[in-house]
């Protein structure tokens, strides 16, 4: 026999209900009929029958009942079917949706971290804004500190003019178009500078340091402000002795500036000379000295032969020399730096007294006194000659006689 559904059931049910139905009523009929004819046993046992169906009747009734909770229980169960599918897709959306704030809260915190670094350093840059404004009539006044910082090489050695100051902006700009020094940045050295004149390392260090971060962080380390702010922090460590450190962030300057701008530009002959000032202080004369040469060629390349930087040039490496005993090529250098300044400059330009101090000095040292008379005397009478008016016998500078007496007693003997 094979299993009924429900529907099945229920449809059966219903038609042994109707036939229970029917067979009752054709019961009460008959015992209407037995009652007249007064059977008593007829209408005993047609009682019993009429008990069993109505028995059977109410066990019908109750497979229906059963069947109608059945079938609620059912349409219950659909039902909650149905809810559990829409709460898994409640859960999977808002498993999404968790998802995603949680993935725009790290962009939110990493857009919080970059807009705290980026307010950082506006704050840093407003206020090297602010001290810039406060430096402009300086820096308008002195064009030496506007540029990249090259040092002197030997200060305060004889009081010679032995330094090689900085290339302007401006012929950076017209000579190459590529890189010039920001105006933050020079600002920011001539900060630095008047600190660390004042011996106030521990502001002036931290200062570079924190400028060099935020750079590094904005532009990226091969960056040619990076090189210029490395070049600064090494001068103030030179300032301090630290030679080491210095050389390490000037030897990283370099390869900065020649990756970025070009082994050719000015820029790199100013970290080159920086770099011979330090190995030059350290008394590495011999490897101070091919730096300079290139530095040198890069100015000659740059600016021409005949240009007052480059003159300045020379006397850094005439000095280079001169502590090496290269006294021919130092008179080499002396002379035509010499030359460079008396024709683009003029013969009452300063340089050109310090240049011919120099030359003088380099004499004294070989022993060729007669050449260093010559031009210590052509110093003394332009000096003369500009304070006081041309010599004659009326205005006779004191000093003549005593420069004679003196280099009469360095000048050889004359044979009789």
């Amino acid at each position: 026999m094979t299993q009924m559904t429900q529907d099945e059931i229920i449809s059966n049910t219903k038609t042994v209900i109707q036939g229970l139905e029917a067979l009752r009523m054709e019961h009460h009929n008959l015992i209407s009929g037995i009652s007249a004819t007064g059977d008593n046993e007829k209408h005993h046992i047609m009682k019993k029958n009429i008990e069993s169906i109505e028995l059977g009747l109410g066990e019908a009734q109750v497979m229906m009942a059963l069947a109608s909770h059945l079938q609620n229980i059912e349409a219950e169960k659909q039902k909650l079917k149905t809810q559990v599918r829409r709460l898994y897709q409640e859960n999977a959306w808002l498993r999404d949706e968790l998802a995603n704030t949680q993935q725009k809260f790290q962009t939110s915190e990493q857009t919080v971290a970059q807009l705290e670094e980026e307010k950082n350093h506006l704050l840093f840059m407003a206020s090297m804004k602010k001290i810039e404004d406060e430096n402009q009539e300086q820096e308008e006044n002195s064009e030496k500190l506007r540029a990249d910082p090259v040092v002197e090489l030997f200060p305060e050695e004889d009081h010679d003019e032995r330094n090689m100051s900085p290339t302007p902006p401006s012929h950076f700009a017209n000579q190459t178009s590529g890189y010039e020094i920001p105006a933050r940045l020079r600002t920011l050295h001539n900060l630095v500078i008047q600190y660390a004149s004042q011996g106030r390392y521990e502001v002036a260090v931290p200062l570079c340091k924190q400028a060099l971060e935020d750079l590094e962080k904005t532009s990226g380390h091969d960056h040619p402000d990076v090189a210029t702010m490395l070049n600064i922090l090494a001068l103030v460590y030179r300032d301090q002795n630290k030679y080491k450190e210095a050389a390490n962030l000037l030897n990283d300057a370099l390869t900065i500036r020649e990756k970025t701008l070009g082994e050719k530009h000015p820029a790199v002959a100013a970290t080159l000379n920086n770099l011979a000032v330090l190995y030059g202080k350290r008394g590495k004369y011999k490897d101070a000295e091919p730096l300079c040469k290139r530095a040198l060629e890069i100015r000659e390349k740059v600016l021409g032969r005949d240009h007052p930087d480059v003159a300045k040039q020379l006397n850094n490496l005439a000095l280079l020399c001169q502590n090496q005993g290269k006294y021919d090529e130092v008179e080499k250098y002396y002379q035509r730096a010499l030359e460079i300044y008396e024709t683009k400059l003029g013969p009452d330009d300063p340089n050109v007294a310090k240049t011919k101090n120099n030359l003088a000095s380099c004499y004294l040292k070989q022993g060729k006194y007669a050449e260093a008379e010559v031009l210590y005397k052509q110093v003394l009478t332009r000096a003369h000659e500009k304070e006081f008016g041309a010599i004659d016998s009326k205005n006779k500078p004191i000093w003549q006689k005593g420069v004679k007496e003196i280099f009469n007693k360095f000048l050889p003997m004359k044979s009789t």
